[in-house]
């Protein structure tokens, strides 16, 4: 099984800004076994984690 590595949300391509209530959010909705280990831990390994580069689409165009 390959080993994950800690993440963090504000490099996470899921997490967004939303405008209406002023604050940045996880798009991903985790469900109730994955929420407990996000909120009952700080090494969380979230298997949804995309990290954000917003150079990924140039590297594709050349």
């Amino acid at each position: 099984m390959k080993a994950m590595k800690k993440t963090a949300c504000e490099s996470c391509a899921n997490y967004v800004y939303d405008a209406e209530s002023d604050c940045m959010y996880c798009e991903i909705d985790l469900d109730e076994d994955e929420m407990q280990r996000f909120l009952s831990s700080q090494t969380y390994n979230c298997p949804y984690y995309d990290f954000y580069d917003e150079y990924k689409i140039v590297r594709k165009q050349n």
